[in-house]
Parts: structure tokens; sequence; C-alpha cells
């Protein structure tokens, strides 16, 4: 959960231990309305997703498991849900991946707020922003910057976000780097809200595909993903899925047996 924020929202939020990280178990619509209630409230939030990716990076890299303990974290894909059921005896009530997930707020969101996006290349941020706005038109959006800036232009960067200072700021640079970052250099100062978005501004670019709806529903995107891109993706779902579930398995068996 957030160490910084101390909104009422956030006090009870139930959580799951999933290898080491909390992740908030909420449906879909009470989420939408947590993030619109914090962004209501003007509470400085950091907004991450735990998929079985993620959840191994977070495994084997201590400084990121240790950002993600700052942040709330919402759960991601087919992995994520296993993963709950086999350690507290239930699946998640929502799959809340960030590329439906993220719009989704951003129109449920009210009143209008000013909407910086950073990361992905040029071309895809700058026509992401032109997807987000035809979505959600009552907001407002800023192209910061893409996610190719130099250590040098770093501080540039940063500065360029807080002299803008957008209230949501959506952080689209991989995983851990987009975590990281918005951990190291992403304060109040500079938003009320960052999320790390991941490949969010590809999709809506059009330069990556999504699914067709009915492998999205049964939670087959991952495969889709794979047959698309095999040559980046492959150690991600061919080793990395059955890794999650042997260490999701290991702390199954290390867990209390009253645990759930």
């Amino acid at each position: 959960m957030n160490l910084h924020a101390t909104s009422d929202a956030l006090v009870a939020l139930p959580e799951r231990d999933i290898l080491g990280v909390q992740v908030t178990s909420v449906d879909w619509n009470d989420a939408i309305t947590l993030l619109c209630r914090l962004a209501q409230e003007r509470t400085f939030t950091k907004i991450g997703f735990l998929n079985a990716h993620s959840a191994n990076m977070a495994y084997v890299v201590p400084e990121f498991a240790d950002a993600l303990a700052d942040f709330v974290v919402l759960p991601d894909g087919f992995g994520v849900d296993i993963a709950g059921r086999l350690l507290h005896g239930a699946p998640f009530p929502a799959n809340l991946n960030g590329t439906d997930f993220v719009p989704a707020v951003l129109q449920a969101m009210d009143p209008p707020q000013k909407v910086g996006l950073l990361g992905a290349e040029r071309a895809n941020v700058e026509a992401a922003a032109n997807k987000l706005s035809r979505l959600a038109p009552h907001h407002s959006y800023v192209v910061i910057d893409d996610g190719f800036f130099s250590p040098d232009e770093e501080t540039g960067v940063v500065e360029r976000v807080a002299t803008i200072r957008p209230d949501i700021l959506l952080v689209a640079m991989g995983v851990p780097r987009q975590e990281l970052w918005i951990h190291r250099r992403v304060t109040e100062d500079h938003c009320t809200m960052a999320i790390g978005v991941g490949a969010l501004f590809d999709f809506l670019s059009g330069a990556v595909p999504r699914a067709p709806y009915w492998m999205r529903r049964s939670r087959l995107e991952w495969l889709f993903r794979l047959v698309f891109e095999p040559g980046r993706l492959w150690r991600r779902y061919i080793l990395g899925n059955p890794l999650f579930l042997m260490r999701v398995l290991r702390q199954k068996l290390r867990q209390p047996e009253t645990a759930a």
C-alpha cells in the first residue's frame, strides 16, 4: 500500500501476498471508484500492476520489491489469478490489466484532469495521447517525452514533469524501469497520481495489436502476444510462467495451513 497516501480510501484495502508483494483485492468498479476518489482528494499515490512477469522481477530484484511496497498494486492477468486461488483460496475479483483499466479510469474520472504521458517511442506516445483524447475528451493531455532519454537528459525530463505538474502521470517504460523511475524521481511536487502503464501507449497507438476479444476474455492475451512477438517475449512466457508457478507453489508450501 502507498506509504505516503493518507486518504481514508486506502486505510482498509484488502490485500493478498503474492511472492512478497501486497496486491490489492478489489473488483473492477471499486478499483475505478478508488482511483477517482484519490484523484479528487488530491492524494499523492503511485499505482502499479502485478502480473507473473513483474512478480518474477520483484522476486529477484530487491529494489523493485521495495519500490512496490510504496505503490497501490493491482492484479493483472491469469497467472496472478492462479496464484490468488492457490495461496488465498480464490482468484482476484477482477483482472485489472492496465491496457483496459487505465482508459476506463480516465473515462470515469471527474472533474477534468491534466494527464501527462511519458515513455514509449515518440510516435507512439503522441498517437496514444490522441487516442485518449477521443476516449476521454474531458481531460487535457500533454506529451512530456518519449522513454528513450539518456541519463544526461533525465534531470531535464524530471524538471519538465514538475513544470507541467500533471494531475495524472502515465509512465510507459516497461517493468521494472517505470516503477523504479517513479519511486526514485516522482514526488507530490510532480503529480497527484503516477501510474506505471507498461505497453499501454504501444497498444493505444496501434503499433502493437490487441488480442481478439475472446482471447482477452479467456485470459489468453499473453499467448497472442507471444505469437506476435516470440523473439522478445518467449523467455517471459515460456520460461517465466512456469517459474512463477513454481515460486507460488513454494510460497504455498511455506505458509501456515490457516493462511487465507
